[in-house]
């Protein structure tokens, strides 16, 4: 369970800042977006392949002259 110690006089905003950084490196948000529907096998591997793609194509330089 994450969770955030508030101190004495510290603005509720500062805490939310810091509970919603934990949560996004401990990757909960991710997670739970991600079993929010169920996806077919296929449909995951499908995914996974075109980030791969992403990554492996090499990045064009653009030239204006």
């Amino acid at each position: 369970m994450t969770s955030v110690k508030v101190r004495t006089g510290e603005p509720i905003d500062k805490a939310l800042r810091a509970l919603k950084k934990k949560l996004d490196k401990e990757g909960v948000m991710k997670s739970a977006k991600a079993h929010r529907f169920y996806d077919k096998p296929s449909v995951k591997s499908r995914a996974k392949a075109k980030a791969a793609l992403k990554y492996k194509k090499p990045k064009q330089k653009s030239y204006s002259f």
